[in-house]
């Protein structure tokens, strides 16, 4: 609970409400790892049918070879996947899991515009990544996914820049310029995550007030009903 909530309050009932926010924050992250779990699978098979079918075999003579990619696809995502389903299958509403979840989707992103040979289009997936990352109303998760995807743009930019510009010479700074629109998402979707966590405070403290006057009730009338059962005993 935050501290203005708090100071409003009995230590009773800012404790119940803080509870109760709890209980729910830990409810919904669990069921988006669970969203996660099963979104990374098909990424990974989208990742293996998109390498099949845009490159999807090499010929050298007379031997049928598959394509690299394909191997990528397929070794490459199961890497990725495999520890964050994990995860999220043992340690559901972790913190560690949500981080990883999130390094683990940005380096998706970063497979699939390898495997597009860093078309514009699939760029776009990391925007969409970091709008599902938002259910979590967990802002550290994004700063994560942010560190992971403007380093990968870096990184390949320096060592591999067809692989994420589609270009052999990019400028150097182009890392900077699709950093600065992730973050300008950001902005954004970290502001979204504080008011959704504000929400779900202001409603595990309603609902703790609401129990605590249900439970004052409830002690009045048993006293009232003991009160009148001595009234009757007596007479």
């Amino acid at each position: 609970m935050s501290s203005i909530i708090s100071s409003e309050v009995s230590p009773d009932v800012a404790a119940r409400a803080a509870e109760l926010s709890a209980s729910r924050l830990r409810a919904r992250r669990a069921r988006v790892d669970r969203m996660f779990a099963i979104l990374l699978g098909v990424e990974w098979i989208a990742g293996i049918i998109g390498a099949l079918v845009v490159s999807p075999y090499a010929w050298e003579g007379k031997i049928h070879v598959v394509h690299l990619h394909v191997w990528i696809a397929v070794l490459g995502g199961g890497g990725i996947a495999l520890l964050p389903i994990l995860l999220s299958i043992f340690k559901p509403g972790a913190t560690i899991t949500r981080h990883v979840i999130a390094a683990s989707q940005m380096l998706f992103s970063a497979l699939l515009i390898h495997l597009t040979g860093g078309r514009i289009e699939t760029h776009f997936h990391v925007f969409g990544s970091l709008a599902f990352l938002a259910f979590y109303l967990d802002w550290p998760v994004l700063i994560t996914a942010t560190v992971v995807v403007a380093a990968d743009h870096f990184l390949r930019g320096i060592f591999w820049p067809e692989s994420v510009y589609g270009v052999a010479n990019p400028e150097w700074w182009r890392f900077l310029e699709h950093a600065g629109w992730v973050v300008f998402e950001d902005v954004f979707l970290i502001w979204s995550c504080v008011l959704g966590m504000r929400e779900i405070e202001s409603s595990a403290l309603r609902e703790a007030q609401i129990e605590q006057l249900s439970e004052q009730e409830q002690l009045k009338t048993a006293a009232l009903q003991m009160a009148l059962a001595e009234m009757k005993a007596s007479a």
